[in-house]
Protein backbone atom coordinates (compact mmCIF):
# COMPACT_ATOMS: atom_id res chain seq x y z
CA UNK A 1 0.00 0.00 0.00
CA UNK A 2 1.48 3.43 -0.76
CA UNK A 3 3.19 6.17 1.55
CA UNK A 4 1.81 9.57 1.06
CA UNK A 5 3.42 12.16 1.78
CA UNK A 6 2.88 15.94 1.15
CA UNK A 7 5.83 18.02 0.29
CA UNK A 8 4.66 21.47 1.80
CA UNK A 9 5.88 25.12 3.10
CA UNK A 10 3.60 28.27 2.83
CA UNK A 11 6.87 29.93 1.45
CA UNK A 12 8.06 29.72 -2.12
CA UNK A 13 11.09 29.47 -3.30
CA UNK A 14 12.16 27.06 -1.04
CA UNK A 15 12.91 24.12 -3.47
CA UNK A 16 9.77 22.39 -2.84
CA UNK A 17 8.86 21.19 -6.14
CA UNK A 18 12.20 20.44 -7.19
CA UNK A 19 12.29 18.22 -4.41
CA UNK A 20 9.01 16.68 -5.38
CA UNK A 21 10.59 15.81 -9.10
CA UNK A 22 13.68 14.56 -7.80
CA UNK A 23 13.09 13.01 -4.61
CA UNK A 24 10.42 11.59 -6.84
CA UNK A 25 12.01 10.62 -9.54
CA UNK A 26 14.93 9.21 -7.06
CA UNK A 27 12.44 6.99 -5.25
CA UNK A 28 11.29 5.70 -8.98
CA UNK A 29 14.99 5.12 -10.08
CA UNK A 30 15.61 2.92 -6.76
CA UNK A 31 13.01 0.53 -8.58
CA UNK A 32 9.80 2.26 -6.51
CA UNK A 33 6.80 2.54 -8.12
CA UNK A 34 5.61 6.43 -8.03
CA UNK A 35 2.69 8.45 -8.42
CA UNK A 36 3.18 12.05 -8.41
CA UNK A 37 0.14 14.15 -7.93
CA UNK A 38 0.82 18.19 -8.72
CA UNK A 39 -2.01 19.96 -6.63
CA UNK A 40 -0.21 23.49 -7.22
CA UNK A 41 -1.91 25.86 -10.06
CA UNK A 42 1.38 26.85 -10.96
CA UNK A 43 1.64 23.36 -12.50
CA UNK A 44 5.91 23.60 -12.67
CA UNK A 45 6.06 19.99 -11.12
CA UNK A 46 3.85 18.95 -14.21
CA UNK A 47 6.43 21.17 -16.67
CA UNK A 48 9.53 20.02 -14.55
CA UNK A 49 8.80 16.54 -15.48
CA UNK A 50 7.95 16.98 -18.96
CA UNK A 51 4.03 17.73 -19.49
CA UNK A 52 2.23 20.58 -21.16
CA UNK A 53 0.37 22.26 -18.66
CA UNK A 54 -1.49 23.60 -21.75
CA UNK A 55 -2.11 20.26 -23.86
CA UNK A 56 -3.43 17.77 -20.89
CA UNK A 57 -6.79 17.11 -20.66
CA UNK A 58 -7.40 15.42 -17.48
CA UNK A 59 -5.74 17.04 -14.58
CA UNK A 60 -6.32 17.05 -10.58
CA UNK A 61 -8.67 20.04 -11.25
CA UNK A 62 -11.32 17.46 -12.87
CA UNK A 63 -10.12 14.78 -10.19
CA UNK A 64 -11.32 18.11 -7.53
CA UNK A 65 -14.36 18.85 -8.63
CA UNK A 66 -15.12 15.13 -9.10
CA UNK A 67 -15.89 15.41 -12.71
CA UNK A 68 -13.53 12.16 -13.92
CA UNK A 69 -12.13 9.41 -12.18
CA UNK A 70 -8.77 9.61 -10.26
CA UNK A 71 -7.28 7.03 -12.78
CA UNK A 72 -8.38 9.17 -15.89
CA UNK A 73 -5.68 11.79 -14.82
CA UNK A 74 -2.86 9.93 -14.45
CA UNK A 75 -0.47 9.95 -17.09
CA UNK A 76 1.50 6.43 -17.01
CA UNK A 77 5.40 5.94 -17.15
CA UNK A 78 6.36 9.45 -17.51
CA UNK A 79 9.84 7.95 -16.72
CA UNK A 80 10.50 4.52 -15.73
CA UNK A 81 8.14 4.19 -12.50
CA UNK A 82 7.26 7.11 -12.37
CA UNK A 83 3.19 8.21 -13.00
CA UNK A 84 2.27 11.31 -12.90
CA UNK A 85 -1.50 13.68 -12.25
CA UNK A 86 -0.58 16.61 -13.59
CA UNK A 87 -2.20 20.76 -12.81
CA UNK A 88 -2.67 24.13 -14.73
CA UNK A 89 -3.73 27.26 -13.66
CA UNK A 90 -7.43 26.09 -13.93
CA UNK A 91 -6.77 24.49 -10.41
CA UNK A 92 -6.71 28.18 -8.47
CA UNK A 93 -10.74 28.01 -9.33
CA UNK A 94 -10.76 24.95 -7.37
CA UNK A 95 -11.15 26.75 -3.41
CA UNK A 96 -14.15 28.64 -5.07
CA UNK A 97 -15.55 26.04 -6.89
CA UNK A 98 -15.68 23.96 -3.39
CA UNK A 99 -16.80 26.21 -1.66
CA UNK A 100 -20.17 24.08 -0.78
CA UNK A 101 -19.16 20.78 -1.29
CA UNK A 102 -19.55 18.86 1.50
CA UNK A 103 -16.79 17.33 2.73
CA UNK A 104 -14.69 18.78 0.78
CA UNK A 105 -11.41 18.76 2.63
CA UNK A 106 -11.59 14.55 1.96
CA UNK A 107 -12.11 14.63 -1.80
CA UNK A 108 -8.54 14.16 -2.82
CA UNK A 109 -8.23 11.75 -0.17
CA UNK A 110 -10.98 9.62 -1.39
CA UNK A 111 -9.78 9.78 -4.50
CA UNK A 112 -5.92 8.80 -4.22
CA UNK A 113 -7.74 6.04 -1.98
CA UNK A 114 -9.09 3.99 -5.21
CA UNK A 115 -5.46 4.04 -6.70
CA UNK A 116 -2.61 3.59 -3.28
CA UNK A 117 -2.60 0.05 -3.34
CA UNK A 118 -0.62 0.39 -7.24
CA UNK A 119 2.30 2.38 -5.64
CA UNK A 120 4.63 2.35 -3.11
CA UNK A 121 4.75 5.98 -2.73
CA UNK A 122 2.23 8.75 -3.38
CA UNK A 123 4.04 12.57 -3.54
CA UNK A 124 1.60 15.11 -3.04
CA UNK A 125 3.52 18.61 -4.32
CA UNK A 126 1.33 21.36 -2.43
CA UNK A 127 0.84 25.08 -3.33
CA UNK A 128 2.71 27.80 -1.41
CA UNK A 129 0.06 28.48 0.72
CA UNK A 130 -2.40 26.79 3.45
CA UNK A 131 -5.03 26.95 1.42
CA UNK A 132 -8.00 23.83 0.94
CA UNK A 133 -6.05 22.12 -2.02
CA UNK A 134 -2.58 21.73 1.26
CA UNK A 135 -5.79 20.68 3.79
CA UNK A 136 -6.60 18.15 1.17
CA UNK A 137 -3.64 17.08 0.64
CA UNK A 138 -2.65 17.02 4.37
CA UNK A 139 -5.71 15.24 4.75
CA UNK A 140 -5.02 12.39 2.13
CA UNK A 141 -1.57 12.17 3.39
CA UNK A 142 0.74 9.89 6.13
CA UNK A 143 3.21 12.66 6.59
CA UNK A 144 4.66 15.85 5.67
CA UNK A 145 7.85 16.59 3.99
CA UNK A 146 9.12 20.23 4.55
CA UNK A 147 12.03 21.93 2.76
CA UNK A 148 13.35 24.31 4.31
CA UNK A 149 15.50 27.04 2.43
CA UNK A 150 19.18 28.01 4.11
CA UNK A 151 18.27 31.20 4.72
CA UNK A 152 17.77 34.44 7.51
CA UNK A 153 14.21 34.05 7.12
CA UNK A 154 14.08 29.94 7.26
CA UNK A 155 11.95 29.62 10.73
CA UNK A 156 9.63 32.04 9.44
CA UNK A 157 6.21 30.73 8.65
CA UNK A 158 7.69 27.05 10.15
CA UNK A 159 5.05 27.48 13.13
CA UNK A 160 2.59 28.16 11.40
CA UNK A 161 2.82 25.46 9.41
CA UNK A 162 3.41 22.81 11.95
CA UNK A 163 0.05 24.20 13.95
CA UNK A 164 -1.54 23.81 10.48
CA UNK A 165 -0.31 19.67 10.44
CA UNK A 166 -1.08 19.65 14.23
CA UNK A 167 -4.75 20.84 13.09
CA UNK A 168 -5.37 19.02 10.68
CA UNK A 169 -4.12 15.66 12.97
CA UNK A 170 -6.30 16.75 15.17
CA UNK A 171 -10.05 17.50 12.93
CA UNK A 172 -9.46 16.21 9.70
CA UNK A 173 -6.76 13.17 9.90
CA UNK A 174 -5.57 11.46 12.96
CA UNK A 175 -2.75 9.41 11.48
CA UNK A 176 -0.86 12.38 9.71
CA UNK A 177 2.53 12.71 11.12
CA UNK A 178 5.58 15.69 10.08
CA UNK A 179 7.70 13.45 8.10
CA UNK A 180 10.79 15.70 8.65
CA UNK A 181 12.38 18.96 7.87
CA UNK A 182 14.99 19.06 4.44
CA UNK A 183 17.39 21.82 3.96
CA UNK A 184 17.59 22.84 0.77
CA UNK A 185 19.51 25.26 -1.49
CA UNK A 186 22.89 24.90 1.65
CA UNK A 187 25.53 26.98 0.14
CA UNK A 188 28.63 25.94 2.03
CA UNK A 189 31.00 28.74 1.46
CA UNK A 190 28.64 31.00 3.31
CA UNK A 191 28.17 31.02 7.44
CA UNK A 192 24.89 31.77 7.17
CA UNK A 193 23.44 28.38 5.39
CA UNK A 194 25.80 26.91 8.79
CA UNK A 195 23.85 29.17 11.05
CA UNK A 196 20.79 28.28 9.72
CA UNK A 197 20.99 24.61 9.95
CA UNK A 198 22.16 24.90 13.47
CA UNK A 199 19.63 27.48 14.38
CA UNK A 200 16.51 25.13 13.08
CA UNK A 201 18.06 21.89 14.85
CA UNK A 202 17.83 24.19 18.20
CA UNK A 203 14.24 25.52 17.90
CA UNK A 204 12.83 22.27 16.08
CA UNK A 205 12.77 19.18 17.91
CA UNK A 206 11.29 17.30 15.32
CA UNK A 207 13.01 14.59 12.54
CA UNK A 208 15.53 16.69 10.49
CA UNK A 209 16.97 14.66 7.53
CA UNK A 210 20.67 14.33 7.55
CA UNK A 211 20.78 15.00 3.80
CA UNK A 212 21.16 18.52 2.95
CA UNK A 213 20.21 19.73 -0.83
CA UNK A 214 23.38 22.07 -1.90
CA UNK A 215 22.77 25.28 -4.07
CA UNK A 216 23.04 23.50 -7.53
CA UNK A 217 23.66 25.06 -11.00
CA UNK A 218 22.78 21.91 -12.43
CA UNK A 219 19.02 21.41 -10.15
CA UNK A 220 17.78 24.90 -11.26
CA UNK A 221 18.65 24.07 -15.06
CA UNK A 222 16.98 20.36 -15.62
CA UNK A 223 13.04 21.79 -14.71
CA UNK A 224 13.83 24.06 -17.99
CA UNK A 225 14.24 20.76 -19.88
CA UNK A 226 11.33 18.94 -18.43
CA UNK A 227 13.63 16.28 -16.87
CA UNK A 228 14.80 15.02 -13.15
CA UNK A 229 18.36 15.93 -12.40
CA UNK A 230 18.38 12.18 -12.41
CA UNK A 231 18.20 12.08 -15.97
CA UNK A 232 19.73 15.44 -16.77
CA UNK A 233 22.60 15.39 -15.09
CA UNK A 234 23.50 11.86 -13.02
CA UNK A 235 26.82 12.89 -11.91
CA UNK A 236 26.17 15.91 -10.10
CA UNK A 237 25.89 16.74 -6.54
CA UNK A 238 21.99 17.81 -6.84
CA UNK A 239 21.37 14.12 -8.33
CA UNK A 240 23.63 12.56 -5.63
CA UNK A 241 21.94 14.14 -2.44
CA UNK A 242 18.48 13.16 -3.82
CA UNK A 243 19.88 9.67 -4.60
CA UNK A 244 20.54 9.78 -0.21
CA UNK A 245 17.21 11.81 0.85
CA UNK A 246 15.27 8.91 -1.30
CA UNK A 247 17.66 6.41 0.62
CA UNK A 248 16.76 8.39 3.60
CA UNK A 249 13.03 8.13 3.19
CA UNK A 250 13.15 4.50 2.35
CA UNK A 251 14.71 3.52 5.57
CA UNK A 252 12.85 5.32 7.58
CA UNK A 253 9.71 3.61 6.65
CA UNK A 254 11.67 -0.04 6.72
CA UNK A 255 12.15 1.53 10.66
CA UNK A 256 8.45 1.98 11.35
CA UNK A 257 8.76 5.70 10.32
CA UNK A 258 11.53 6.81 12.43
Amino acid sequence: MGRIIAIANQKGGVGKTTTAINLSACLAEAGQHVLVIDIDPQGNTTSGLGISKDEVENTVYQVMLQEIDITEAICENVFDNLDVIPSNVNLAGAEIDLIDVDEREYILKNAINEVKENYDYIILDCPPSLSMLTVNAMTASNTVLVPIQCEYYALEGLTQLIHTINLVKRKLNPELELEGVVFTMYDSRTNLSLQVVENVKDNLKQNIYKTIIPRNIRLAEAPSHGLPITIYDSKSSGAESYRLLAEEVMSREENGGK
